[in-house]
């Protein structure tokens, strides 16, 4: 398929600047006048000026061009940077043929290895985006940020706070497992967050997180798809949404959460919705947060250490003696990160799949095992295999 059919270059505007040769800008490849290789690329970003989703946030198609020229005056990362930016994708007639357009760009760069990064527009395009991985035949873990869920089913609901609702729906369901990170409880309904555990799904509401940060990085290290909405970021660091709230997480945080995603060797899209220049403050704060968050997404990329085969020299097994079945849960720690993870047994009649898998987990989960109690990850993970 010829890109240039669906894309529009960036706007000369945004590169007018004399960017430094150390410059982000100057060390990517950007669609000006000519569209880069993508398939020759690690990383693609593009943006996507489509905002129909969000009726009550109109100003995300603009997020995009704003970001990038935050984005392109930081200096260059660790890495030899192979990055093109591909420009604007141009929206459809109507939401589905956006969806659509996103959908086929983001599977024509993942069968090429290519890692889409996309900058919003409305929350609700990362329904195009995880369509991109329907002919994939694998399964997907979805990591969702976000203030809220958006589990509406009403008639009259915008697309923003639907979209989940239709990946639970989507038919072929390839959705293993949905982790929702840093909703706020008193913007969600109970129902929703019991629809989740009812699916074995996993929501850690934002004070949960704030005890132990790190704490969430396995779950992070599980997802193959990441998604995050500018709107769970606190107002007084990132007010350029049209319902901003006065708690949320901090830019440091939302930074360390895109350094871990980052930095997940499965991960292979990720998605930053609902940035809206029009509520952003004179100095376009909230740009440039978003654009220091994928910085760091992408400084964590080129940080990826290749860790796959836990019968390697470079980790550690620990094998734990459990009082309750199982009888053992084996550990395994990399020497090169310290990152963890355990083996979970699904050897059981009637299990979606009979074998063991290894699944990402913390220090704490270890101790845990070690007194004798099943960690509640192990649990988590025995749950949706079975």
């Amino acid at each position: 398929m010829d890109l240039t059919l669906l894309f529009s270059p960036v706007d000369e505007s945004v590169y007018a600047s004399d960017f430094p040769v150390n410059s982000f800008f100057k060390n990517i490849r950007v669609y000006t006048e000519k569209i880069p290789n993508y398939k020759e690329a690690q990383l693609a970003l593009l943006g996507v000026k489509e905002e129909r989703g969000a009726p009550a946030n109109q100003g995300t198609a603009l997020a995009a061009d704003e970001i990038r020229k935050k984005l392109y005056s930081l200096k260059k990362g660790t890495g030899a940077y192979n990055i093109v930016d591909l420009g604007n994708l141009n929206p459809g007639i109507d939401l589905d043929e956006t969806y659509v357009r996103l959908s086929e760009v983001c599977r024509m760069l993942l069968e090429n290895n290519v890692m889409p990064i996309i900058l919003g527009g409305s929350h609700d395009l990362d329904y195009g985006q995880y369509r991109g991985y329907e002919d994939m035949q694998k399964l997907i873990n979805f990591l969702n940020v976000d203030a809220i869920l958006d589990l509406d089913d009403t008639k009259n609901a915008p697309a923003c706070r639907q979209h989940i609702h239709k990946m639970l729906l989507h038919e072929p369901n390839y959705l293993f497992s949905y982790t929702h990170l840093a909703h706020q409880t008193y913007l969600v309904d109970p129902f929703s967050t019991a629809i989740l555990e009812k699916l074995n799904f996993e929501a850690h509401r934002l004070g949960q997180m704030r005890t132990n940060l790190a704490e969430m990085e396995p779950a992070i290290r599980h997802a193959d798809m990441f998604s995050f909405d500018v709107g769970a970021i606190q107002s007084s660091d990132a007010p350029g949404h049209a319902h901003a709230q006065p708690f949320g997480l901090t830019g440091e945080e939302a930074c360390q959460l895109c350094w871990y995603a980052g930095l997940n060797e499965k991960l292979s899209s990720a998605g930053f919705y609902e940035y809206n220049p029009r509520y952003d403050d004179v100095h376009k704060k909230t740009a440039s947060v978003v654009a220091i968050m994928i910085w760091y997404f992408i400084e964590g990329f080129y940080h990826r250490k290749n860790e796959h085969n836990f019968k390697s020299n470079d980790f550690l097994k620990y094998v734990v003696s459990m009082p309750v079945e199982p009888e053992t849960i084996a550990f395994y720690k990399s020497k090169l990160t310290e990152k963890w993870w355990m083996e979970v047994s699904i050897n059981r009649p009637g299990a979606r799949y009979p074998r063991n898998s290894v699944v990402p987990c913390s220090y704490a989960d270890y101790q845990t095992a070690t007194r004798g109690e099943l960690p509640e990850r192990y649990i988590h993970a025995l749950a949706k295999m079975s």
